[in-house]
């Protein structure tokens, strides 16, 4: 008899012998104990099959794991057949450079990837501005080129100023009494652009004073002499006007406002000047409750003001209906099960309002969309991210940040005031397999400034 067949039969000896002597047992005492196991003989012998299962458990534990290190390996030289090779899809594409004078988003190459393109300032985008990785291993579309764009077909210069072409830049020649990077500003002849004349107000009469029969006059600080010897008087430095022509760093980051002898900064409507005395930051009329939005209207600050948005849901047609779960969210109703277009239509949709500076640096990152699963539930394993709508696509790309991330980077500057709209989506997948859209969409608040 083999051991494991010993074992199996000594335990069910040992458990009937347990149970016989235990059903004879009163008021805590065996009776016919001479035919039954001693209890510390039954405990060694419980320990003793308690081992061998251990023992058992563990060789069966490692078989499983020699089986499937060989499978593995099995699996790895088969791969390795030239045969097995040409039934497999390209799973990634060659790479793409960023077109010369533009500059390329995007380093993954895997079928479903994309790749981005955008020129520097001064080139036109010529070509398809993103491309596809396709299961063929080739990209979509064709090649894409950055092409110059001529600074003087737009006639920047007023006034019968000539544009002349440089090197991602144009310059204006002015005829005469016309100055200005655009030749918009008339010549002043008489007196000099940093002085202020005829006004009493910026005039004083010099301090003067008689040293060795000689008479010795100056002006406050501010002020600069002007006139004869014997007639001479003390005019305003305008000092707006000193920083302009000095082409240094800006007196005012918005406004200069001269005074006499002195001048100060001032701030357009909707804007508060720092302590610094040359900055200006925005008033948050949200914040400081000094708008008038009505009651089921939401307050969205921008930059010199404010708007009251109260975004709408996307109308009900056929299966697909939403209903607003937040101000700024809205969800999709259950759908019937057989109706395909209602499971392909966006499971939320959400409202997303930016305020931005005109001529913001770029590329800059605005607006990041990610997934998040449920506790105790997987998330999917496959992303993707996209631009469906709005009224400026050209001016984004959409890209993956990281597994579970997507993020809309602009690309080119915006120059404010004007509102730009961009909506884009993210698509979840489990096992290829699609299992849900989102929509973002984005409102981009620009203003008329710079800071």
């Amino acid at each position: 008899m083999t051991p494991r067949v010993q074992c199996s039969c000594l335990l069910l000896l040992c458990l009937t012998a347990i149970d016989h002597c235990h059903s004879g047992a009163q008021d805590g005492v065996w009776k016919g104990a001479q035919s039954c196991l001693e209890r510390h003989q039954v405990v060694g012998v419980l320990r003793q099959m308690e081992k061998f299962l251990k023992g058992q458990e563990m060789r069966f534990t490692e078989g499983l794991r020699i089986m499937k290190s060989k499978l593995a390996a099995l699996q790895n030289s088969v791969s390795k057949f030239p045969q097995a090779d040409q039934y497999m899809a390209p799973s990634t594409c060659p790479a793409l450079d960023a077109p010369a004078h533009g500059r390329k988003f995007g380093s993954k190459h895997l079928v479903g990837h994309e790749v981005h393109f955008t020129c520097n300032m001064g080139y036109h985008l010529v070509g398809p501005a993103t491309r596809v990785c396709q299961e063929n291993g080739t990209w979509s579309g064709g090649t894409t080129a950055c092409k110059d764009i001529s600074e003087c077909a737009s006639n920047p210069c007023q006034n019968g100023g000539t544009c002349v072409e440089g090197i991602n830049q144009y310059k204006c020649t002015c005829p005469q009494n016309w100055s200005g990077s655009h030749c918009q500003h008339q010549t002043q002849t008489a007196p000099p652009e940093w002085s202020v004349m005829n006004d009493p107000a910026f005039s004083r009469k010099p301090r003067c004073a008689k040293v060795d029969r000689a008479q010795h006059c100056s002006c406050d600080a501010g002020f600069h002499m002007s006139g004869t010897s014997d007639n001479s008087i003390c005019q305003d430095v305008n000092e707006c006007e000193v920083y302009k022509l000095d082409r240094g760093v800006k007196l005012c980051v918005h406004a200069c406002v001269n005074v006499p002898g002195s001048y100060h900064c001032s701030c357009p409507a909707g804007y508060k000047l720092l302590p610094d005395g040359r900055s200006c930051e925005d008033v948050d009329e949200c914040l400081s409750q000094q708008h008038n939005c009505t009651r089921g209207t939401t307050c969205i600050n921008t930059g010199g003001g404010f708007q009251c948005v109260n975004p709408e849901c996307p109308r009900s047609h056929g299966n697909i209906s939403y209903v607003k779960t937040s101000p700024f969210q809205c969800e999709r109703n259950p759908c019937p099960m057989e109706s395909r277009s209602c499971h392909l239509a966006p499971k939320t949709v959400s409202f997303h309002y930016l305020s931005l500076p005109s001529n913001l640096q770029t590329p800059a990152t605005l607006f990041r969309m990610a997934t998040a699963a449920a506790p105790g539930r997987p998330g999917p394993d496959s992303l993707r991210f996209g631009i469906v709508g709005g009224n400026a696509k050209s001016l984004f790309v959409m890209q993956r940040s990281d597994r579970q991330t997507g993020e809309l980077i602009l690309v080119q500057a915006l120059r404010g005031p004007q509102d730009v709209a961009v909506d884009v989506d993210m698509s979840e997948y489990t096992d290829r397999t699609f299992q849900a859209k989102h929509v973002a969409k984005v409102h981009i608040l620009v203003s008329a400034y710079e800071f």
